[in-house]
């Protein structure tokens, strides 16, 4: 499943009891439709508020793939207007939404002027943010390293070791006041890129140096790093997979 959901109603992706949630609103939808539990595994978690433009998961279904186009239409009709599930493919019964992604990108929006059509969407920046010194220090996050300092606190994560390898800010063409920051890695961590942009932020409001993110990494302490972002300018953009691409 190929799905796109705007977080700002829901307290995120994964189940939680007595919230509302992505993951639970769709499997809600299925087990009304296929009168029958169904369960719906996710490529991750997103946090409450969080966006995705593209969220892929996993389900067991005993339906034609004909059928599968008037399916979409009636979850659609369920979960709208803030869920839309925009395609659904047949894949090897041992496929894994989770364990099978290679690499996952996450964009935050950012505006530098006011702007009332994109603020649900987009964080203002303060006056004079520095992009280039933020892509100078953004070339420290690139890499396998150990990201504790970025991470949630008493997360339940195995590891804090993680290969980045895209970061970068980029202004929007034709748009000289929108701007987003674009990370690719191989897994994130709970709460990660919010804090990576948060310590972006602070070089590029001169409050530390660019240098200064390769201090903050090799700290491994959460108090180094900047706050963390607010929720609804985040995207998870895309989930990579070798076998499986909607968008072609």
């Amino acid at each position: 499943m190929d799905i796109s959901f705007r977080g700002a109603p829901y307290h995120g992706w994964q189940v939680q009891p007595g919230d509302v949630s992505v993951q639970g609103t769709l499997e809600a939808a299925l087990t009304t439709l296929m009168r029958r539990e169904v369960a719906v595994t996710g490529a991750g978690r997103t946090d409450a508020g969080v966006n995705a433009r593209r969220m892929v998961a996993h389900v067991d279904l005993d339906i034609a793939p004909a059928d599968t186009p008037r399916l979409i239409r009636s979850l659609n009709a369920i979960v709208r207007p803030d869920i839309v599930v925009n395609s659904m493919m047949e894949v090897a019964d041992d496929a894994h939404a989770r364990f099978d992604a290679v690499a996952r990108t996450y964009r935050y929006f950012c505006h530098t002027a006011q702007n009332p059509f994109v603020y649900p969407l987009s964080w203002q920046t303060p006056p004079k943010l520095d992009f280039s010194a933020m892509n100078e220090a953004a070339r420290h996050i690139l890499g396998t390293r150990d990201f504790t300092s970025f991470a949630k606190l008493h997360s339940d994560a195995r590891t804090n070791i993680c290969t980045v390898t895209h970061a970068r800010w980029h202004q929007i063409p034709g748009e000289p006041t929108r701007w987003y920051f674009e990370i690719s890695a191989d897994r994130f961590l709970r709460n990660m890129v919010r804090a990576v942009v948060g310590t972006l932020v602070m070089v590029g409001t001169g409050r530390i140096t660019p240098d200064g993110v390769h201090d903050i990494i090799d700290a491994r302490d959460r108090c180094a790093a900047g706050t963390s972002m607010p929720a609804n300018a985040l995207f998870l953009w895309d989930v990579h997979y070798s076998y499986y691409n909607p968008l072609t």
